[in-house]
């Protein structure tokens, strides 16, 4: 890589190497260098045009008196140390605003809680104002089940928000702390082969494909979800019954979009955008694919109801959550809902157009090769620019974390490891990791749990880059422990979530079966010799398990997840109900039915469910409460 690439590509966070999983070690080349740069809107097709770019670079830091970011501590009065002297101008989030001269030394008032902005000498930073850890929570318990599998196969259709407040009152009435759900971001309810939740069209808006629609037409469906019957007559409910709405009702959906702003209005001119023209705005006529054009606003003038249709969606699905929280609240749960952010969003859905700026394009997010994808993973998601990010003083971030902790108490971020550094595909080429502002993305994990009173789940499984397990504890981030794969529960840290597996990996029968081997078998994802030894591997794990737990059973599973140190236990509706099969299979997409099993009981005959029973007396046995005052 020549000099000028190579310390442009460092000053973007490009790293010059990794070592993936077999540790091998795998070099950043200058084409795949160049390709992220392009992605991140930093030219360097040429040594000169590298030259250039970091040039302007350089010049452009020079120029600040201070760094993009600091973190301070809530509070506190931070003392910072400017490069050079001139006024400055403290706007407090709130709109408070300080202001006096700066030389050497600058001492600002005590801090509130959250993201402040600082201009000194016509320059602007912020400056993050965070607790510097979270409380842990204390020893408790949930249940995760998937949401669209909620209900049995005569009443068919896809679960909706009114069955999962029928299970989270149900459930928090046995003594657990929370019902845990995979992301309900809005999607694509247009394209009805994209049904993945980690593969959302906006995170700052919620899914209405699960909005309750009373006077829906029944869809049975057998033992899986069929989503566009069950999507179709949902939407056809929406519709009438949006039609139908009265003065009263519209008055109040006009202050609730007076109150989300421009925001909630941009998503909704999507959303009808793509009624008109298709789910991905990358296929949309040229005027149309970005959000400030001229036809854009005509179309916007000319089509108000069919903006204040989603809008209105968006208003349902928020009264909707709030209901559950509140059956959450009344249960006595100490957290409630369980919510999950996907690690990213769609490159042709509602946040990508509604903000192109924060998006890299020709880049996508993924994985490093490993033993089990040889050729790497390429998960489709565009990654948010760091640099895009910090100018924008992590309000987008903010603002997404905000949205689901509004109704839950807990929140899982998928993936955090990409708070340290996120691996970047390009569109032709290896991909390579970029670093991101690790402090600044923590902070504002702590800053928006303190603000909510809830407690941030980390998922840290894989190649984990060294001191992040650290830094998450030193924030009072919960880590996750799968007993699947770690044989010493009893070594676990307390500041984990602890669970059998995930939806990623088979369930507690299927696992001791064997059945993700066969899954993996005739899909020839392995070698037909190495089967029968993989196979044999299960039977002694399996068998090693059983033994440590003083059983094969589930019930002796659970006793022994309610033993070990973690904080919190996740029990899995699948594991407790005998399920084999699992939610998603890795590296599928058609050849197995991911996120379309249904769980088998609906949500009334499921709370009463001697193996849901069972398990919550295992957890009581164990000393765990889910109850708030616990």
């Amino acid at each position: 890589m020549s000099p000028a690439l190579a310390a442009l590509a460092a000053r973007a966070g490009i790293l010059p190497r990794y070592v993936d999983l077999t540790g091998a070690t795998h070099e950043t080349g200058s084409a795949t260098a160049q390709a992220l740069l392009a992605a991140m809107g930093l030219p360097a097709i040429t040594e000169a045009e590298a030259a250039q770019t970091l040039a302007a670079l350089q010049a452009a830091e020079a120029a600040r008196p201070l760094p993009d970011w600091i973190v301070v501590e809530a509070g506190i009065a931070p003392v910072l140390h400017p490069r050079h002297a001139g006024e400055w101008h403290l706007t407090l989030e709130d709109g408070t605003c300080h202001a006096g001269r700066a030389e050497d030394t600058l001492t600002l008032p005590p801090l509130p809680l959250g993201l402040h902005d600082l201009t000194i000498a016509g320059q602007r930073m912020t400056l993050l104002s965070a607790p510097p850890r979270l409380p842990l929570p204390p020893r408790g318990w949930g249940v995760t089940v998937p949401l669209y599998g909620l209900r049995d196969a005569e009443t068919g259709g896809l679960g909706d928000y009114a069955d999962l407040c029928a299970v989270v009152a149900g459930i928090g009435a046995l003594g657990a702390g929370f019902v845990g759900i995979n992301p309900i971001h809005a999607g694509f309810p247009g394209d009805l082969q994209a049904i993945s939740p980690y593969s959302p069209s906006s995170r700052r808006r919620f899914s209405a494909a699960h909005l309750a629609c009373p006077g829906e037409a029944a869809t049975p469906s057998g033992k899986l979800v069929d989503y566009a019957p069950a999507i179709a007559a949902r939407l056809t409910c929406l519709r009438a019954a949006f039609a139908a709405i009265g003065p009263g009702e519209r008055a109040t959906l006009a202050g609730f979009r007076a109150a989300e702003g421009a925001d909630l209005d941009r998503f909704a001119l999507h959303q009808a955008l793509s009624d008109r023209f298709g789910p991905y705005w990358s296929d949309w006529p040229e005027a149309y694919r970005a959000p400030d054009t001229p036809e854009v606003r005509t179309f916007a003038a000319d089509n108000p109801d069919a903006i204040a249709f989603h809008a209105w969606l968006q208003f349902r699905a928020e009264g909707q959550l709030a209901d559950i929280r509140a059956a959450g609240r009344d249960a006595g749960m100490a957290h409630g809902l369980y919510l999950d952010l996907a690690v990213g969003t769609h490159p042709a859905g509602a946040e990508t157009w509604a903000d192109p700026g924060l998006f890299a394009r020709g880049a996508t997010l993924g994985a490093p090769p490993d033993p089990f994808a040889p050729q790497g993973q390429n998960w489709s998601l565009a990654p948010m620019i760091p640099q895009a990010l910090a100018a924008r003083g992590f309000r987008p971030l903010a603002e997404i974390l905000r949205a689901q902790l509004r109704h839950a108490g807990l929140l899982r971020i998928d993936h955090i490891l990409g708070f340290e550094r996120a691996f970047w595909v390009p569109a032709d080429g290896p991909g390579a990791y970029v670093a991101m502002p690790k402090p600044a993305l923590l902070a504002v994990a702590r800053i928006e749990a303190a603000r909510a009173g809830a407690v941030i789940v980390g998922e840290d499984l894989g190649v984990i880059p060294e001191g992040l397990q650290a830094d998450l504890a030193a924030s009072g981030i919960l880590g996750c422990r799968l007993a699947m794969f770690d044989p010493h529960p009893e070594n676990w840290p307390e500041a984990v979530l602890a669970s059998f597996g995930t939806h990623d990996l088979p369930p507690f029968e299927g696992w001791r079966q064997g059945a993700d081997i066969g899954w993996h078998a005739r899909l020839g994802h392995v070698a037909a010799e190495r089967v029968a030894d993989m196979h044999r591997h299960r039977q002694d794990a399996a068998a090693d398990l059983a033994r440590r737990a003083g059983g094969a059973d589930v019930d002796a599973l659970n006793r022994y997840l309610g033993a070990t140190p973690a904080r919190l236990v996740a029990l899995q509706i699948e594991d407790m109900l005998g399920a084999t099969e699992q939610a998603n299979l890795p590296g599928t997409v058609d050849s197995h039915p991911n996120w379309r099993r249904r769980i088998g009981p609906g949500p009334a005959a499921l709370v009463q469910h001697e193996a849901v029973l069972r398990a919550a007396r295992a957890m009581d046995q164990s000393g765990r409460r889910g109850r708030g005052d616990a």
